[in-house]
């Protein structure tokens, strides 16, 4: 008797490998993704503009990125004591204009440099639905608790999604012709903008996505594995919207049985395995034992940076 349906998968084309360099962009689920790429000390960089929910603050950051167009004071403010930017998370919020404005323009260089040498990009999209500031009257990545008034609501029809994905990709082989593009849908439930609302907002993302399939880009079911092979609220965490633990390491362990090459499984065990030394904390940090364990752990540290110089540990 079969008790659970599963997504059925296939080995994609151009694995990633230790050699690989990785770039996520987009909604949360992109930083639980990209934080397992980082544990197994893969070449990979992840939102440098910290989170971002829908399409157009994904392909705005991109365009301005490799056009080279900095920012200046006419795209910050100053709100509740922080100065912010309508195009990037709060994460990025600083103390001063100046102190955001270089952190700003830091993170544009760093998006093209990582974009011009990616061999895998990965889009994580959260929401088609965006506020535009009536203001300014420009679409935002986040509305940082400005008042409600300030902005007007609307749903992305699938149209200006695809436009602005394709746009997107476009920007992308512009720059690195041979990277795999690979877009996925975060399960993360937006239940803010409501229930109904929510799935009629994956409705248009998903159905904007598969209408790329001339574009030679990819899609990773991460939103249908958690709708169909973990429908149960134990795979939330305790705030019902966002996958736990549990549900990560499963979508994780899907991805990497896609996307990631066996040959490079012992070496992501020998990663896990030192990743577990180093965050072990000892009774007693002067015994013997513990110092035998310390030697031990720096051979083989030193054995795999050998054989791959990109990585790197924290000890």
């Amino acid at each position: 008797m079969k008790l659970q349906t599963s997504v059925p998968f296939s080995k994609a084309q151009n694995l990633i490998d230790y050699t690989s360099t990785i770039f996520l962009m987009g909604s949360c689920f992109s930083e639980n993704i990209g934080d397992k790429f980082s544990y197994f000390k893969f070449q990979s960089t992840q939102n440098p503009f910290g989170i971002l929910f829908h399409p157009l603050a994904i392909e705005k950051l991109i365009t301005r990125a490799l056009n080279d167009k900095k920012y200046d004071a006419s795209d910050i403010f100053e709100f509740q004591e922080r100065w912010l930017t309508f195009d990037a998370h709060s994460s990025m919020a600083r103390n001063s204009g100046e102190n955001l404005i270089d952190t700003l323009n830091n993170a544009l260089l760093k998006t093209k440099t990582q974009l011009e040498k990616a061999s895998h990009v990965i889009i994580t999209l959260g929401t088609a639905w965006v506020y535009r500031h009536l203001t300014r009257d420009i679409i935002v990545a986040n509305c940082h608790k400005v008042p409600q008034k300030e902005f007007e609501k609307k749903l992305l029809g699938i149209h200006e999604i695809v436009a602005s994905l394709h746009r997107m990709i476009q920007l992308v082989r512009s720059i690195t012709k041979n990277a795999e593009c690979i877009f996925t849908i975060s399960p993360v439930r937006h239940l803010k903008d409501g229930f109904v609302e929510n799935q009629l907002s994956k409705a248009h993302l998903i159905a904007a996505i598969h209408q790329l399939q001339n574009e030679n880009t990819n899609y990773f079911p991460s939103y249908e594995i958690m709708m169909d092979e973990l429908r149960d609220y134990r795979f939330y965490d305790s705030d019902m919207v966002h996958p736990n633990g549990l549900a990560i390491d499963y979508i994780w362990e899907k991805f990497m049985s896609t996307w990631i090459s066996e040959e490079v499984y012992s070496i992501m065990n020998e990663v896990q395995s030192i990743q577990k030394g180093v965050s072990h904390r000892a009774f007693n940090p002067n015994s013997e034992a513990h110092k035998t364990f310390e030697k031990s752990l720096r051979v083989k540290i030193e054995y795999l940076q050998k054989k791959y110089p990109s990585i790197k540990f924290d000890t």
